[in-house]
């Protein structure tokens, strides 16, 4: 059997922001019509090691042109990769065929997570964000914060932008590089309130274990992508902002059992438990449910990151590459 190989060089070069942007849309709105399905990732956590181990398996039944495929995406989250300037996010997504279970297709899992997770937050900036939204601010300055001003870039005519890091020279790495790909108004700001005041939509990009920001930091109408510190150790945002907001997630399940601010919350008796969340995204593709309210109203994201949207993002790769002979094939 042939397989197709794609680098992380690869991956980029096939998985641009908007097609990947129009496929995370579709494979959503499909999961909550049930023609995907996926366990809950299983995180394999050994004591003393320097990170941890996540298994995402996921089928899709495949509509259109999209054939029905098996994946899995295997990958190790080690915090101390960054300092070493490797992404924090190491692994591999392989494609196998819907129909025969053959591997069909073995893509670098760093390119991929960077790519379809900013494409997500893409898509419910698009859906929850308000119209007239002009200022943006990303909390953090790693691959994330880049792939996120790459594909928020079009969802909204942003004036301003501000960049928040701790480390000012990751902010002013992060900034010029955006100006220098177009992105008007970008600037690096002093702090995560600085950056927040004025904004109106929010990203958080960070591996913190403690909220980087507070709800009176925010302001009336803002959107906030929540989408760093994806598991119950960390949180990035505070309980009152999970309190005060229109909530939105990815996956019901995955918040429950991965969201550190969603089960604090919970545990401070500030919310009920996922009858705070008003709807899933794909739940709002499909027309099932409502989005944003009004124009006062806080609304929120919570990314975790699904199964189903690495396998969309990795066919959606495939098929470009093929097309534009990206990748190498091999012989298994």
């Amino acid at each position: 059997m042939r397989v197709l190989v794609l680098s992380h060089r690869d991956v980029l070069a096939a998985l641009q922001p908007q097609p990947c942007a129009e496929a995370m849309a579709a494979v959503l709105a499909g999961h909550a019509r049930g023609e995907t399905f996926m366990p809950l990732r299983s995180v394999m956590m050994p004591p003393g090691a320097p990170g941890f181990m996540g298994l995402m398996p996921g089928w899709s039944r495949g509509h259109g042109d999209t054939a029905a495929a098996f994946a899995l995406k295997a990958v190790c989250i080690l915090p101390g990769n960054p300092a070493r300037g490797l992404d924090a996010h190491q692994g591999l997504v392989t494609l196998f065929d819907g129909e025969t279970g053959i591997p069909t297709a073995i893509l670098d899992a760093s390119a991929v997570t960077a790519v379809r997770t900013a494409a997500v937050t893409a898509v419910a900036t698009g859906v929850l964000a308000r119209p007239d939204a002009t200022a943006l601010a990303i909390i953090g300055a790693g691959v994330q914060a880049r792939a996120h001003l790459r594909a928020l870039a079009g969802v909204r005519a942003f004036e301003h932008v501000w960049v928040y890091s701790p480390t000012t020279a990751h902010a002013e790495e992060v900034a010029a590089e955006a100006s220098a790909a177009g992105l008007a108004g970008v600037t690096v700001a002093a702090s995560a309130r600085d950056a927040l005041r004025d904004a109106d939509v929010v990203v958080t990009v960070t591996s913190a274990r403690e909220p980087v920001l507070r709800r009176e930091w925010l302001k009336a109408g803002a959107h906030l992508n929540a989408v760093g510190a994806s598991s119950p150790q960390n949180r990035e945002i505070d309980t009152a902002t999970v309190a005060a907001s229109a909530l939105f997630c990815d996956s019901r399940e995955s918040l429950a059992n991965e969201a550190g601010e969603f089960r604090l919350a919970v545990a401070e008796g500030l919310i009920a438990g996922v009858e705070h969340v008003r709807a899933e995204l794909g739940e709002v593709l499909a027309g099932m449910a409502g989005g944003r309210h009004d124009a006062a109203e806080l609304t929120v994201f919570r990314s975790l990151g699904l199964a189903v949207e690495d396998l969309a993002a990795a066919q959606c790769a495939v098929a470009t590459a093929t097309q534009q002979g990206i990748g190498t094939e091999v012989e298994l």
